[in-house]
């Protein structure tokens, strides 16, 4: 085990609720935005899925979860990727950044022992989503960017909702039609996040 993920087990309470406990952890390490955000987005993905006929407490859980690697420090993320055997894409080497939702895979297995596939998959992929992807996968993708705290949120949300009158598939691709349409502010075009688009395609 990485010293880092060692010391992130000794902080992390078990006895806690799962979503309190990751809220506690993330505010110990001084990661208030981070903790708010991943409050709201637990709180969306629940709506989201009951909404979908999915589970709530599930949807709930990779909320509070997606982004609990922000209390790995930003010049450790490929080391401990790298430990851990993770596999590191030329665009994450490039903008390791982008690593965090692998991490927080991670942090979910190692620290808060989640074992279900699903939940680890839905976690590792809020970012790009990925092609093939599950309900959790999409719901917690798409609770991630309606509560994404963005200069141009207003440039998508409005299309996402409508969108997702129709289907989670439609509002999936309507975020992922607007970020590749303006690539060109993108750090780096993640290849998940065009698979996901060129798999979404056939749902429209």
């Amino acid at each position: 085990m990485h010293p880092y993920i060692n010391e992130l087990r000794k902080t992390h309470d078990l006895s806690e609720d799962i979503c309190q406990s990751a809220f506690k952890l993330l505010m110990t390490y001084e990661k208030n935005t981070t903790a708010q955000h991943s409050i709201k987005v637990a709180a969306e993905a629940k709506l989201l899925a009951q909404t979908f006929g999915e589970n709530g407490q599930r949807a709930e859980i990779v909320g509070a979860l997606h982004d609990i690697s922000d209390v790995i420090p930003p010049e450790k993320r490929l080391e401990i990727a790298e430990c851990y055997r993770i596999e590191i894409l030329p665009e994450e080497r490039c903008f390791p950044l982008i690593l965090h939702q692998k991490l927080s895979g991670l942090i979910a297995q190692q620290i808060f022992k989640i074992e279900d596939e699903e939940l680890l998959a839905a976690i590792s992929c809020h970012t790009t989503l990925r092609a093939n992807p599950s309900k959790l996968d999409m719901i917690l993708f798409i609770a991630d960017k309606i509560k994404w705290d963005q200069k141009d949120r207003s440039s998508y949300i409005r299309e996402m909702n409508k969108e997702l009158e129709k289907s989670l598939e439609a509002a999936a691709y309507a975020f992922i039609k607007h970020q590749l349409e303006n690539s060109a502010k993108l750090m780096v075009v993640h290849p998940w996040l065009v698979e996901a688009y060129d798999y979404l395609q056939q749902f429209i």
